[in-house]
């Protein structure tokens, strides 16, 4: 009975106590962010470094690639860009002959080539590729005039080569053409007879390239474009046609009055616009052929 009242007691006597609450428990959700931000900061910092060495071997590798062992400065070492070729003194130094030729020598997509400087010429292979280039032009520009000159028509074609190939003008005053007219005279029949043998002995290919002066058009053309390109299109479906030169290795296009080969607006200027050249297309690589105006000219 004793014992009864005495679990009795302890049942009052006793009570449980509550749990402590923890009002820091944030502080490790807190401590985690931190250190996932942490790694996360280490580990851009750690791939923005760039790798100096590998960045200058880099450097050279491509400089010496682009440069082809030359002594001057790649882009990649902070210059204004421009590439091994050239220099501005350079620049200055074109003759005067190649000065003249201006537009009027390009084809489509075709920039204004300046002379480039020889060096090493007895010892560099591109020079000697590029003489045996010009020797071969030459040679055609020879047998192109005896045929002319045989006819007694060597005054009517003036010729010129560049690092394009060799260039026939055939001037489009009215031995040509009359103005605004794109039909071919008996001279020009008789001019475009006389050079087909050479044209057809060679394996270049050859374009046929229009151009018109500034003086507008009326009539029967819209505008120069038309003129240039029916007049390149007549001479080449003359030699074509007429001279067996094959169609797969010719081809005809206008530039209107976009590439003069004499500025001003005089007589003598509107008469040099008017033409057609006929042009050899150099199949030789471009380093070669950009020797070969400095070459022409020596």
């Amino acid at each position: 009975m004793s014992g009864h009242g005495g679990g009795g007691r302890s049942r009052r006597g006793g009570h449980e106590e509550e749990e402590h609450e923890n009002s820091e428990r944030w502080l490790i959700s807190y401590s985690d962010l931190i250190t996932v931000l942490l790694a996360l900061f280490i580990v851009m910092y750690a791939i923005s470094q760039v790798d100096q060495q590998k960045f200058i071997a880099l450097s050279s590798s491509l400089s010496a690639g682009f440069n082809q062992g030359s002594t001057q400065v790649s882009v990649l070492d902070g210059t204004n860009g421009t590439q091994a070729g050239l220099t501005p003194q350079a620049d200055k130094n074109i003759s005067a002959d190649t000065a003249g030729l201006v537009k009027g020598d390009l084809g489509l997509g075709q920039q204004a080539a300046t002379p480039t400087p020889i060096a090493n010429a007895a010892t560099d292979p591109t020079v000697a590729a590029a003489k045996a280039e010009l020797s071969h032009l030459e040679d055609v520009k020879a047998a192109m005039i005896a045929a002319l000159a045989q006819q007694g028509l060597s005054d009517d074609v003036t010729f010129r080569i560049t690092s394009r190939g060799l260039i026939a003008g055939l001037v489009a005053n009215d031995v040509f053409f009359a103005p605004e007219s794109a039909t071919l005279t008996d001279t020009a029949n008789r001019v475009l007879d006389s050079l087909a043998p050479a044209l057809n002995s060679v394996g270049e290919d050859l374009s046929v390239e229009g151009h018109a002066n500034t003086l507008p058009t009326s009539g029967v053309y819209a505008s120069n474009w038309e003129l240039s390109s029916d007049r390149a299109t007549k001479v080449l479906r003359h030699l074509v046609e007429a001279d067996g030169v094959l169609g797969t290795r010719i081809e005809a296009v206008g530039f209107g009055d976009t590439r003069p080969l004499v500025s001003g607006t005089d007589d003598a200027a509107m008469t040099a616009n008017r033409r057609v050249d006929l042009v050899v297309l150099s199949a030789a690589p471009d380093s070669v052929r950009a020797l070969l105006p400095t070459l022409a000219g020596q």
